[in-house]
């Protein structure tokens, strides 16, 4: 497999942001979760390639304040679903009518806003992601909050911890990020039961860290759920996510 294209589009106010590319075939858009980018999350255990196996164009944002893309420092360039219209401004940049769409954590929460935003994708994946985690924002905003603005408070080993070690690993922006929480928009029953194409709800086994997956699934029209081994950190790295999106996709 070749390695992935990097490219530049435009925002939906004109920030420079960037999508990683691999393989030929359909478009499936997959959006990275919070302190991660599209080469961790898709690239680096997998994934994507698995994906292309299939016959896949695999196309991966660095959300905004993520990766390569722009991390302004300004909370003016943060308005409320901020990820999901600039994910709106690269489907319409790449003038994508026909696509399959998902994301991981962050990255499912903003695949479900882009929905309700007018997103029109073929198949739908919500992974690492939770009936809660869509429905009710706050906890996971106070969550995040604390862990970007108590550098070295945490106990050794809890989630805290791990998640601010994970922000070190990937190098993240605390400064551009904490503006992230503040754009999250809650999504109602409603807006789940108007999701009438087929989802794909994909969890760790031992994931609950953005609720109930499998109340996710069942609140939706056409879902079904798969586990996959790990909980939220872990199941990333399991070749096993990347194999179920694959399949579902080709399906």
């Amino acid at each position: 497999m070749t390695d992935p294209t990097i490219h530049h589009y435009a925002g939906f106010d004109g920030a420079d942001l960037v999508w990683r590319e691999i393989g030929e075939g359909r478009p499936v858009l997959l959006l990275h979760g919070l302190f991660s980018d599209a080469n961790t999350n898709w690239i680096k255990y997998g994934h994507a390639a698995a994906i292309v196996a299939r016959g896949f164009r695999v196309i991966m944002p660095d959300l905004r304040a993520h990766g390569d893309s722009a991390k302004p420092h300004e909370a003016s360039a943060y308005p409320l679903d901020v990820l999901a219209k600039d994910g709106l401004a690269l489907v319409e940049h790449l003038g994508l009518t026909d696509y399959d769409l998902g994301g991981y954590s962050l990255g499912g929460r903003t695949t479900g806003r882009m929905l309700v935003l007018g997103a029109k994708p073929r198949r739908v994946i919500f992974s690492g992601m939770g009936y809660e985690g869509l429905t009710q924002t706050g906890k996971r905003i106070d969550f995040f909050r604390h862990v970007l603005t108590h550098p070295g408070a945490f106990a050794s080993g809890s989630a805290e911890w791990l998640a601010r070690a994970f922000l070190k690993s990937s190098d993240g922006d605390p400064k551009a990020l904490i503006h992230i929480l503040d754009t999250f928009v809650n999504m109602t029953d409603a807006d789940l039961a108007a999701i009438t194409q087929p989802v794909l709800v994909l969890s760790g086994k031992d994931d609950f860290d953005n609720g109930s997956a499998e109340a996710l699934a069942r609140a939706l029209p056409q879902a079904s759920y798969v586990e996959v081994p790990g909980n939220h950190m872990s199941a990333v790295v399991k070749p096993e996510l990347g194999e179920a999106i694959a399949r579902f996709l080709a399906g």
